[in-house]
Formats: C-alpha cells, structure tokens, sequence
C-alpha cells in the first residue's frame, strides 16, 4: 500500500517531519516498506536569500565569504562558500542554521578555515530538485526575499510504502492510515463531508437483482449527462504520486475514492447494460469474458459476476471487462458500490491468476458501512470534474452484513494482562483516539472503572476484550512498558522423550557426515504422486492451499531430501549424505493420523573423489544405519522383509512393521532408480525411514546399562542348513539361535548367532539355497570344554532336524 504524505495531510494535520512518521508507522504496527521523495521535502529554515557581497576567503583560494539577506528586516548574515558561478546581486536557496537537509545533513554555526559562517548557500542537488551540483541554484525568476522555498516548490512529496498484514485491510487507504497517525500524535482525524446522492426522475436502470449468497450488499447510483474528459491536475498528481496511472475523470475518480476510502468502486457505461438491469450472479461454467487487461478469461460455477442481461461485465470484486466500461462516448454512468464476501473473492483471484487493488481490499474485508460513504464521496467528485446530474434513487439490495459491536473492559483487566501499572484515563483516551466510542460505569466494583466500548465496523478483527488490551499497548508503545521478569509456562518441553530423541538422532547422523536439512511441511500434491503415495492425494489435500506447491500435508521425508540431492546437484555442489527430523501425515480408518519420522538420504555410488578407495554402502549399510537410530530410541530390531512399494528398488530394499495403530514401521534400501532419474537426479541412493505416531514416545530417556565382557575365550561351530531359496535368512537365524539357547541349558551362554554364506547352484536341488552360520558360545565365569560344546552344538543340530530343517553335511 502506498499512501501520499501530501495526500495524508487532506486527512489529518501532520507537524512531524518524514524521519518522525516512518517511526511511529512500525510502533503501531504497519511495516514501512520505502520511502520515496519526489521533489522538493519540507524543510524548516530554507528561504529564499540575496548575495549583497562576496570576498575571497582569506585562507582558501576556493572558498567565498559572502553576506547574505534572508529577511526584508534582518540583518544580512555571513555565509561561507565553495561555489564559483554566483554573483552579487543573485538570489539563491539559503539554509539557516538548524535546517536539516535531505541525507539528515543539519545546517549548524560553523567555523571553515578560521571564518565564521551561519548558513548554507544549496545547490539543486542537496535539496533534491535534480542532479545538478556544480554550482549553487540560482533563481532566476527573482522570488521575494526570505519566501520558504517550499512556498515556491509546492510539487514535492513523500511517498511511504508499507507493508501490511493480512488484518489491516482498514488501512489499504489513506484515511485508514491517517487515523492511525492521528490517533498516536493526538490529532483529530478530518473525513470529508459528503451530500445526499438523490436525484429527481428515474434511474437509468430498471432495477438490480441479485442471485447469489457472495453479495449480500449491493448499491447502485445513476448520474446523467456526464462529460468525459482529462482529470484535473490536482486528480491526476494525486494518483500518479502512488504509481496510478490516470484514465479519465470518471474511472479516475473511482480510483481515487479507493485509495481514499478502502472502498472499491465501479462505474459502468449505462447505454451499454443490455436490457436495463444489473444481475449479480454466480457464472456459467466456461462463460467468456474479456478483461480489462485486455484478456479473454474463461470462467467457472464458483465465480461471481456483475451480469446484464445477455454477459457478464464485471468478475464480481476482481475487474471489469471491456463490455460496459466508461469511454469517451460515455455520457451517462451507473455508480456500483458493494461488499463481496472475501472468501469468494480470494478464490476467483486465485484461479484466475488475476490481482486488482479491488480484489487486494474485498479479500481482506472492507468495511461495510463505508460502502454508502464511499458512493457519496465518488458522486461529489464526479459532479466536480465531470458534470452531469444524479437521477433517480439510489437502488440498494440487501443490507450490510455486519456492523459496530460492544465489548465489556475494565481497567483492572487491562493492567493485569500487560502488567505493569496504568492510569484509566489513558487506557480511556487510546480508546477513544481509534475511534472507538466509550461509554463508562462508576468505579464502585473492586475492579476499577468499567468500560463498554464500541468498535466501528471498519475493525472487524477487534472482537474480545484481549483484542482490546493490545489496541492499547500499540498506542502505548511497546517502548514505554517497564522492564519485568517474564513468565511463561513452555508448551513444549526440550526434556521430552521424543525432543530428546530427535536430538540424539540428529547428533548421531550428524557424526556420521550427514547434512540436516529443514523442508516446510506442506508440499506439492506431484511430489506425493510421484513417491506412489497415491491413496494419501485427495485426502491430504489442504481445502484452500495458499500456493499449488504446497497444497498437501506431506506423508514422507524422503522426497524433501531427494529434492535437496536435485537442488545441490543443479547448482554444482556435492553432499552425498542428507536426513531430516520432522513430522509427517497418513491418512487410515476415516482420519489423518500425525508421525513422527526420522529420514536419510546416503550416495551409494561413490562419495567423490578420495585419496583411497572406500567400499560404496549397499542395503546393510542403511538396514544398520536404521537399527542404530532405532536402539538410540529405546525401539526393538524389528523383524525386516522385502518391500514391494513402487518408490523403493525391487530387492535392494526391505522394510518392517507397519505406521498404524501405535506401531512403527521402518524402510530402508535403495530407491527406485526410474523414479530418481525422472526426478533429475544422478546416481544410485539410499535411504532410511522410520516412522511411529507421535503420541508413541521414544524410551530414549532410559539409561543404557553396561553389558561387561567375559574374559575367557569362547568356542565357535559351524552349521550349514539347506532351506527353501524364498525363505528369509532371518526367520532361519532366529528359530536358530532359539535352539541353541536351550542347548547350554543354562550352563553357558551363546554369544551370537550369525549367517557367513549363502550359497546357490551346483549340488543343490532346484529352489533351494544353503546357509551357513556361525554359532559362538561363551561363558563369562570360566573356559568352556570342547565336550560340553560339542554336547551343546550335536542338540542344536538335532533341534533344527526336528524342526525340518536339512542340515548340510
């Protein structure tokens, strides 16, 4: 939002310079973007003066030491300077001591080379009218000695863009902003009055009819015998000082009644409403129209349009077409004025891709009750700039949709939230200066003074007493609250297992060469396509997404982290190793379930160039990775199996258990070498993933005990069995390592059960494969007898015989 500080100053009487306002903006809360001044500034001290003589410096062969009059009835005064092309009898721009330039340069009594001088002699340049700086401005049109030098450059002005937030809509418009700046300097805020906008006869339409919830306020005001034609200067300045580019007096008008009011206006052509009646409806699907911009846009059933009988000639709250504007052949106009539910406005802005300052205000909610003002307002100007004559009734359907409400405040309510001591009257007073109306009880109640106040319409987010409390501390100033020790009860505690375990998992990765990487928790809907997350699409799509590129909650971490290996990889760089900690969504049984998941991404196909080969990781180097940080939590080594999800390569992966109900589940292997290239992505990955419900707290908080080790040695066996070739080899360790814990029946103990070979082809039957463990026991008391061992390893080969199993001989 840009506002004119000349424009401003129509509103209220601002004394305070540039510097002072783009001060107070942020105190009470809009953001100062820029600020541009064009033309001259206001500067205090800087008249008009007359050269009466001019001697060499006596200690510079550069340097003028001249007397200067800047009064009819002072007395001349003796200024140093630099300048070489003026000459007595010149009038030229004189700064006096404590003016202050532009640069924040202050003029103050000087001393330059021995000699006093009490003032500046300028140049174009150091008072912003150009870029001249060879010399002094001489004024050649000879201006009145001692004449402000503003009085005679009156074109200059300020220009602030600010940064709004998405609550302000009140202050898209310079009374918006003035009433601000009015109610923090105490000054009065000064509107415009307006007339009553009747006329005699009949309108120039037959009615209005509106079919649609999205406009529950609509008015419409008929002005005859218009004269279309260039602005008036005062219009056009106006406009082209915020960057609007002037049209004609009419649209220019609207224009500038928006940017005044916050209002947006339309003015149609009324010899071109087919029919003689405005229509607000809902618009056909795939219905055409041609936008101001010059642009054919087809429209959907969710839109709403201005309609006449036979088109739509306005994109209800967004713009106009080119059907019924106003052009040099208009002679007779009807005035649209309107509120538009945001929500249906913000929605066609979207898919159209289509922004307006209308539609920037109606999404934000303009005020209802200024619909009538503004109207009023555009009607005084047009009858100003263009002539013509009102007609008819004003045609109003509908009625605003909202309007003041009363909130109940005490004092003592207020000094409790901000804490710290205030008196009523000045709690009473910010109120009122926002415009506020205040009505107050005795203060016979423990509680001090009651106030009921009123918030006009135009400040539709103040609806609670809270809301109130901050509306005070911003005219306070946040600057004046005394210092305190601050209290507050944390939401989230950093003692938390789950906290605690993201940070052992992030350290433990972090040691191990991996990158942290941070991505938004809304992605794009394509990324979850394209990782086959396809059952989760629709039901993780957002309702009404604020970008397409993040309309979806995401469902895993791994896609944001073959994303970050593309960005590095297109930009030259090369990390090999990324993870993330974070939370994910699933959707299961009816509801979108919240996890917590930890994720990594590893190069498996050389990690750049190295003074020494080292082996490239593979599945196991991700399967170990995952157990580590699953022990880190507290968690079992789960019992893994191949996976068949289409973003994972078809055995190099494997996975186990599963994310719903209270269970975790974990992936880990190679992923999808088509889908990684489709992605732009070089090379061979890997990746890890573990997933469990947040409400399952990780036991990371439980102390790892010590497991001291034997000092005796221990005996190993060898033991091939020949099993079905589809049989995991871990199914087979298992029911192993179960026999051979019964087999020491207590007396001894087996230290690990581990497969050494697998092996296929000759001297084996078809679909059979033989694997080979190693059984090693060992006793932390005392050395074990090769008798008892062998006692111990002839019942393990027995257990596994029983069990079905062939052993190899």
């Amino acid at each position: 939002m840009k506002v004119s500080l000349n424009w401003l100053k129509n509103y209220v009487d601002l004394d305070a310079s540039v510097d002072e306002i783009c001060e107070a903006l942020p105190m009470i809360g809009l953001e100062v973007e820029s600020v541009e001044t064009k033309g001259m500034p206001q500067i205090d001290n800087l008249v008009v003066g007359e050269v009466l003589s001019r001697e060499q410096h006596p200690n510079a062969d550069k340097l003028g030491v001249c007397m200067v009059k800047f009064a009819p009835d002072a007395e001349p005064t003796q200024i140093v300077c630099g300048a070489s092309n003026y000459k007595v009898g010149d009038r030229i721009p004189v700064a006096l001591v404590g003016a202050k330039l532009p640069g924040d340069f202050k003029i103050k009594k000087s001393k330059l080379r021995g000699v006093e001088s009490n003032g500046m002699m300028c140049s174009a340049k150091e008072l912003g009218l150009g870029d001249d700086h060879s010399g002094l401005m001489i004024l050649t049109d000879r201006p009145e000695i001692g004449t402000p030098m503003n009085d005679i450059f009156k074109d200059s002005d300020t220009v602030i863009e600010l940064e709004l937030t998405a609550n302000r809509g009140d202050c898209l418009s310079h009374i918006g902003v003035a009433r601000e700046l009015a109610a923090y300097f105490g000054k009065d805020l000064k509107t415009p009055e307006v007339s009553d906008a009747s006329g005699q006869g009949n309108a120039l339409i037959s009615g209005v009819e509106v079919t649609t919830d999205g406009c529950p306020y609509y008015t419409a005001r008929s002005i005859k015998g218009v004269k279309i034609a260039e602005s008036p200067e005062w219009l056009k300045k106006a406009l082209t000082a915020i960057g609007q580019r002037p049209i004609n007096n009419v649209v220019d008008v609207t224009n500038y009644v928006l940017m005044e009011t916050g209002q947006p206006l339309h003015a149609f052509d009324a010899g071109k409403i087919k029919g003689g009646k405005i229509i607000v409806r809902q618009a056909k699907e795939g219905e055409p129209i041609t936008t101001l911009d010059e642009k054919e846009r087809k429209l959907s059933e969710q839109m709403m349009v201005i309609a006449d009988a036979k088109r739509p000639l306005v994109v209800a709250g967004v713009m106009g077409s080119l059907d019924a504007e106003v052009d040099d052949n208009t002679v007779d106009i009807v005035l649209e004025s309107a509120w538009f539910q945001p929500g249906s406005v913000r929605w066609t802005t979207r898919r159209l891709n289509l922004f307006s300052d209308s539609s920037h205000r109606f999404t934000r909610d303009v005020d209802p009750a200024g619909v009538e003002y503004a109207a009023k307002r555009a009607i005084d100007l047009i009858l100003e700039v263009a002539g013509g004559e009102v007609v008819g009734d004003p045609i109003v359907v509908g009625e605003p949709p909202r309007g003041d409400r009363t909130i109940d405040i005490t004092g003592d309510y207020v000094r409790q939230v901000c804490g710290f001591t205030v008196k009523d009257a000045e709690i009473e007073s910010a109120f009122k200066r926002l415009g506020f109306v205040v009505q107050s009880d005795s203060a016979s109640q423990s509680e001090g003074v009651a106030w009921q106040v009123t918030v006009p319409s135009f400040r539709p987010e103040v609806d609670r007493p809270i809301d109130l409390v901050e509306e005070f501390v911003r005219l306070y100033g946040t600057a004046k609250i005394p210092e305190g020790a601050v209290k507050a009860t944390g939401l989230t505690r950093d003692d938390a297992p789950l906290a605690k375990y993201n940070r052992l998992t992030a350290n433990f990765l972090a040691s191990n060469g991996f990158a942290e990487c941070s991505h938004y928790t809304l992605v794009d809907g394509d990324q979850l396509g394209a990782f086959e997350y396809g059952d989760q699409y629709p039901n993780l799509k957002l309702a009404n997404p604020l970008t397409s590129e993040m309309g979806h909650l995401r469902a895993s971490l791994i896609p944001g982290l073959v994303k970050a290996a593309q960005l590095n990889q297109s930009r030259g760089n090369s990390p090999t190793r990324f993870f993330e900690t974070g939370r994910v969504f699933r959707w299961g049984e009816g509801e979108i379930f919240e996890i917590a998941s930890i994720a990594f991404l590893w190069r498996a196909d050389g990690e750049g160039r190295q003074w020494r080969e080292r082996g490239a990781p593979d599945f196991y180097s991700a399967k170990a990775m995952v157990e580590n940080l699953l022990g880190l939590g507290g968690f079992k080594t789960p019992q893994w199996d191949t996976t068949d999800h289409p973003a994972w390569q078809a055995g190099q992966s494997g996975g186990a258990g599963c994310w719903f109900k209270g269970q975790s589940m974990v992936r880990a292997g190679l992923l999808d070498m088509q889908m990684l290239k489709a992605m732009e992505v070089d090379g061979l990955w890997l990746g890890g993933e573990i997933l469990f419900l947040a409400a399952r707290q990780p036991k990371s908080d439980k102390a790892t005990r010590f497991q001291g080790f034997s000092d005796y040695p221990g005996s190993e066996k060898d033991l091939a069995l020949v099993v079905d070739a589809a049989l995991p080899a871990e199914d087979v360790r298992k029911a192993l390592a179960k026999a051979a814990d019964k087999s020491t029946a207590g007396a001894f103990g087996v230290e690990a059960v581990e497969v050494f070979d697998v092996y296929t082809g000759t001297g084996l039957p078809e679909g059979k494969k033989s694997l080979a463990f190693s059984i090693r026991y060992r006793s932390p008391e005392r050395t074990l007898k090769d008798k008892e061992v062998n006692s111990a390893f002839d019942a393990v080969q027995k257990a596994m015989k029983e069990a079905g199993y062939e052993v190899r001989g």
